[in-house]
């Protein structure tokens, strides 16, 4: 699970990702940054695949700068890696205007959005019966959202769609995005679901 957001929309995205399918899509995506590294000469192979540093040439991705197609490509390789392989994806986004508007206290955005992702998480888990364990990147407030999931499983979430989660089991699992491909695409997936939604750019 990872995070994308602007001041007006909160986006997070869910990559459901098969036991079977986790090493390969992770070794597909150690790939993806290995032909950059060895295409241009100045990107490390530890490069973390994150959306908005890829698209901007910043971080990690500032050797290329100056060479926007190529960015392109790297971004279009990663997805391509994604799209290969027996996975399912899930996003969830939320209006902070609209958030702010509608209630004097609002939780936090972030709070909003990850408990909807976690109900359809838990949905589509059931309806394939199996269980799924969340792994997420490294936020403010962790340990509030792993209360929060707890109270889900015990008594239910909150909301319109409101359900007791059952197939996402024992907590959150916080870790660095650096630390984990398959975190880095769901990134990717975030950043561009944002982009699509929330961008004006004609190019």
């Amino acid at each position: 699970v990872d995070e994308s957001y602007t001041k007006e929309r909160y986006f997070l995205a869910a990559l459901l990702v098969p036991e079977n399918e986790a090493n390969s899509l992770t070794a597909a995506l150690d790939g993806v940054v290995m032909d950059a590294a060895m295409d241009h000469g100045n990107i490390r192979t530890s490069a973390e695949l994150h959306g908005y540093d890829i698209v901007s040439g910043k971080h990690d991705w500032a050797g290329l700068d100056k060479k926007m197609r190529a960015r392109i490509g790297v971004y279009n390789k990663a997805m391509q890696a994604i799209a290969d392989h027996d996975v399912k994806v899930i996003v969830r986004s939320v209006d902070i205007v609209g958030l702010k508007d509608r209630y004097s206290h609002p939780d936090h955005p972030h709070a909003v959005t990850l408990n909807h992702l976690i109900e359809r998480v838990d949905e589509y888990a059931a309806s394939v019966k199996e269980l799924a364990i969340m792994i997420a990147d490294e936020v403010d407030g962790q340990d509030g959202y792993r209360r929060d999931l707890w109270q889900y499983q015990q008594s239910g979430t909150w909301g319109y769609r409101s359900r007791r989660i059952t197939r996402v089991v024992d907590t959150i699992h916080f870790a660095p995005s650096t630390s984990s491909r398959l975190v880095q695409a769901a990134d990717l997936i975030a950043y561009m679901a944002n982009r699509r939604v929330t961008s004006t750019t004609t190019d």
